[in-house]
């Protein structure tokens, strides 16, 4: 295929994506990503992924999508903002931003399927698959391949006009196209992430040990939460957004225009003692299709009782 016809593809992909609502769409080449692979080895053998074991698996597939997705020559990645039109009240127990609405696998899994029967419409049969944060693909640093932000010193992906707020998903399939090229790193001397973890997560810039995370231990960790962390979760029920609200990036930010990401109005108007009463009847209806199920009812509940030990 000549690079004109490979750049005429790229552009119909990143322009359907586009409408289809995606922030941006970058590109880049399906092949072993030889930078990530010794900074993976050293995080797992260190035990930063905490019980999160899965991780351990599929190493070889992690980090080759050719072993992933047989034929694959071109990774297409894409962000989804899910930064809300409205936030919690104030002193309350919070819950991560990308959790207000609908899960976002099912939506944006439901986005991919669309673009990809469209681009199957448009240029003939494509073989592919769509991933959103569901199998071993490290989708930051396909994003950051393709150009579409640097890795932030809290390790998310950050994006000059946007900030850090948005879901990253991928089409990895067989076409080849043209490729972008990765932008610079932004961060500069800021440590405003650093220093703002209460649980001293990012251990060095760039290194977030997941064992130490208040996400990690609010929705990965099954056992009981650790006493030495006890009134260091800030009131952080479910998730925690510390170090995105606190980059100066993010404050370009701007709220997403997608209806199945709004909230229950009881989310984003519950008082402490609203959910400390919470029944799981309620926990379903605020929570019915929303990623805070991962954690269940019981595990909410445990959360908000151990942000209230003293």
């Amino acid at each position: 295929m000549n690079t004109q016809r490979k750049q005429e593809l790229s552009n119909t992909i990143k322009q359907k994506a586009k409408k289809l609502g995606f922030l941006s769409c970058g590109i880049s080449k399906a092949e072993f990503l030889e930078d990530e692979a010794p900074r993976l080895e050293k995080w797992l053998n260190e035990g930063k992924h905490g019980q999160m074991k899965y991780m351990e698996n599929h190493f070889d597939k992690r980090l080759d999508p050719t072993k992933l997705v047989e034929g694959s020559k071109s990774v297409i990645s894409l962000l989804y903002n899910y930064y809300p039109q409205e936030l919690q009240q104030e002193d309350t127990y919070k819950i991560s931003k990308y959790a207000y609405g609908r899960d976002y696998h099912f939506v944006i899994k439901d986005l991919l399927k669309q673009l990809m029967q469209e681009l199957q419409a448009e240029i003939g049969t494509i073989e592919g698959r769509a991933f959103v944060d569901s199998a071993p693909v490290l989708d930051k640093a396909w994003a950051k391949r393709s150009g579409l932000g640097w890795i932030g010193k809290h390790s998310n992906l950050l994006t000059k006009q946007v900030g850090s707020f948005y879901f990253i998903a991928e089409l990895i399939v067989d076409l080849d196209l043209a490729y972008d090229t990765p932008v610079t790193d932004h961060c500069g001397s800021c440590t405003k992430c650093i220093d703002a973890c209460p649980t001293q997560a990012i251990v060095e810039p760039y290194v977030v040990d997941g064992s130490k995370c208040i996400s990690y231990f609010t929705i990965e960790l099954k056992d009981e939460l650790p006493t030495e962390m006890a009134n260091q979760f800030e009131d952080w029920a479910f998730g925690c957004d510390i170090c995105q609200d606190v980059c100066p990036w993010n404050k370009f930010s701007k709220p997403h225009n997608q209806p199945l990401f709004n909230p229950d109005q009881r989310l984003l108007k519950n008082s402490k003692e609203d959910w400390k009463e919470i029944t799981k009847e309620v926990f379903n209806e605020i929570f019915k299709k929303s990623a805070v199920k991962r954690t269940k009812f019981e595990g909410l509940k445990r959360n908000i009782k151990f942000i209230n030990q003293k």
